[in-house]
C-alpha cells in the first residue's frame, strides 16, 4: 500500500512538471530575442543569406525567399550541370567545342562575352573558364548546344536540376542570366545551387582563380581571362579584395542590380554569402562603393568573428525530471541523460539559458530498464527555429521484481473487458443456479409433505375364503 501511494504522488509530481513546463519556457523566452550581433545587422541590398556551409545553418537572412533576378549568377547552375556530366563521363574537359548557330541566342545589347563565333573550337574547359572567369553569356550558349543539342533543352534540364536540389522559388528562362521576366531565384536558392556546386573540385578552381588564359582558336587570337569578383582578384576593381576569399560569382543588370555569390574559408570554416540587388552609389570623394562587395565582405567577417560553433546540449545535463518505474523493488525511479550532442554554429553572445525545451518522457515506466534504454526525447528551439532532437535515455539499470510482475499480469488478466465480461457473466449464472436450487427445493418440500399427510388410511381388504 505504502508503495502504490508514493508512485501515485510521483506520477502526480510528474504529470503537474510535464503541464507546467511548457508554460514556463514560453514565458522565459517572450523577451529573449535574438542575438545582438545579428539583430544590429542589415545589409544594404534588395536580399541576402548567410550561411555555414559546413553544416548548411543559416547565420543570417534578408529576404532570402523573395524572388530576384540573379544576372550571371545563373552561370552557376550552367556550368554545374557540365561539369556533372563530365563526372558522368558523356564530356571530357579536353574535349574540343564548335560553337553552334545559338550562340548568341538571349543575348541583348551590353551583354557580357568574350567575342565567341559560331564554329569557333575551343576546349570544353577553356569554355568554361570563360563562362565563369569572365562572365561570357555566349560561352554558356556554345556549352549548352554541346551538351543537349540546343539551348532550349538544355534551359529545361537547368529546371529540373533546379528541383532536385530543392531551388522552390527558382525558374531558369536562359543559360546566362541576361534579363528575362520569368527567369528569376531567391537568395537562398542561389545558396543551395552554389553548395552544390562548390563540391566539385573543378568548379572550385576556376571560381577561385584570378585569371586564365585560353589559347589562339580556328578564328581567334589568345585570349586572356580576369576575374570579375573583386573579392578575389583586383585586376578590374581594387580596394575590395578579401584574404578569405575563395569564390564564387558576380552578376548585374539594370533589373537585377549588383549580385555576388561569394564564398570564404578561414581556418576549417566555410562560409557562402549572396547579395542581390546592391546599388552602387558614388561616396563623397567621387569614387564608387560597390556595395556587392563590402557588404558580401561584412556578412563574412561577422560569420567569422562574431560566430562560433558551440554545444547547445549534450550528455554531462541531467536537468530532466525523473520517471517513475513501477514493478521494481529496488528503486521507484529512473534519471534521464540526453544521447549524444547537439551543435550549432551560434553567435557569440547568444544566451544559452533562452534556448527553449520540449520534453517528451513518459510519467512511468515499468522495469525492466537498461542503462542507456531510450525513454523519451529532448527537443531544443531558439526564436522559433529548432536546432534538433536528442533521445533521452536511463542513467542506470532497474531490475524487474517477479513477484510484483506477476502479480501485475494477474491483475491486468482481470482487468482485461472480455474477462470481466465473463465473470459476470459467470457470477450472475451461479446466482441463478443458487435462486433455481433455492425455490426448487422449497416446492418439493411443500408438494411432498401433503401426500404424506394425507394418504390413503382405510381399513385392510378382506381376501379371506368364503367358508363353505
Amino acid at each position: 500500500m505504502k508503495k502504490t501511494l508514493l508512485s501515485a504522488l510521483l506520477f502526480f509530481s510528474l504529470l503537474v512538471t510535464q503541464l507546467a513546463t511548457p508554460a514556463a519556457l514560453a514565458a522565459e523566452g517572450d523577451g529573449a530575442g535574438t542575438s545582438s550581433t545579428v539583430e544590429s545587422m542589415y545589409i544594404q541590398a534588395k536580399a541576402a543569406i548567410l550561411v555555414d556551409d559546413d553544416y548548411g545553418e543559416v547565420l543570417y537572412e534578408q529576404n532570402a525567399h523573395e524572388k530576384n533576378y540573379p544576372a550571371s549568377i545563373t552561370k552557376v547552375m550552367t556550368t554545374l550541370l557540365v561539369l556533372e556530366a563530365v563526372d558522368r563521363g558523356e564530356a571530357a574537359l579536353t574535349d574540343i567545342v564548335t560553337v553552334g548557330d545559338e550562340v548568341n541566342l538571349g543575348i541583348g545589347e551590353g551583354g557580357s562575352g568574350v567575342g565567341l563565333k559560331e564554329g569557333e573550337q575551343l576546349s570544353l574547359e577553356d569554355l568554361l573558364y570563360c563562362a565563369l572567369t569572365a562572365s561570357a553569356n555566349e560561352a554558356c550558349n556554345a556549352l549548352a548546344q554541346y551538351l543537349c543539342g540546343d539551348v532550349a533543352t538544355f534551359v529545361e534540364r537547368m529546371n529540373q536540376r533546379a528541383a532536385e536540389l530543392g531551388m522552390e522559388d527558382t525558374h531558369f528562362a536562359n543559360t546566362h542570366g541576361y534579363h528575362d521576366e520569368n527567369h528569376y531565384t531567391t537568395a537562398y536558392d542561389i545558396y543551395l545551387m552554389c553548395h552544390e556546386a562548390m563540391q566539385n573540385p573543378t568548379f572550385r578552381t576556376i571560381v577561385s582563380s584570378v585569371g586564365h588564359e585560353v589559347p589562339a582558336t580556328n578564328m581567334s587570337e589568345a585570349r586572356s581571362l580576369h576575374e570579375t569578383n573583386a573579392l578575389v582578384s583586383t585586376w578590374r576593381i581594387t580596394g575590395y579584395w578579401y584574404q578569405y576569399a575563395t569564390g564564387i560569382k558576380t552578376g548585374s543588370t539594370p533589373e537585377a542590380g549588383y549580385c555576388l555569390a561569394s564564398s570564404a574559408t578561414k581556418g576549417d570554416r566555410h562560409l557562402i554569402a549572396v547579395v542581390l540587388g546592391a546599388e552602387n552609389p558614388k561616396n563623397a570623394d567621387g569614387s564608387t562603393n560597390r556595395l556587392q562587395f563590402s557588404e558580401s565582405t561584412r556578412l563574412l567577417e561577422m560569420g567569422f568573428n562574431d560566430f562560433s560553433r558551440q554545444t547547445i546540449l549534450d550528455e554531462t545535463d541531467r536537468d530532466f525530471p525523473e520517471v517513475a518505474v513501477t514493478l521494481s523493488s529496488g528503486a521507484d525511479y529512473v534519471t534521464v541523460q540526453p544521447s549524444g550532442a547537439l551543435e550549432a554554429t551560434l553567435p557569440n553572445d547568444i544566451v544559452m539559458e533562452n534556448f527553449e525545451r520540449k520534453v517528451d518522457l513518459p510519467a512511468e515506466v515499468e522495469a525492466p530498464v537498461e542503462a542507456g534504454e531510450k525513454l523519451g526525447t529532448v527537443t531544443l528551439t531558439y526564436d522559433g527555429q529548432e536546432y534538433g532532437t536528442l533521445d533521452l535515455v536511463a542513467t542506470a539499470s532497474v531490475e524487474r521484481s517477479e513477484l510484483l510482475y506477476r502479480l501485475d499480469r494477474i491483475q491486468r488478466f482481470f482487468d482485461q473487458l472480455w474477462v470481466k465480461i465473463v465473470l459476470a457473466v459467470l457470477a450472475v449464472l451461479i446466482v441463478f443456479l443458487i435462486l433455481r436450487r433455492l425455490i426448487l427445493g422449497r416446492s418439493r418440500s411443500r408438494y411432498g409433505g401433503g401426500r404424506r399427510s394425507g394418504g390413503y388410511s382405510g381399513g385392510r381388504r378382506y381376501s379371506g375364503r368364503r367358508r363353505r
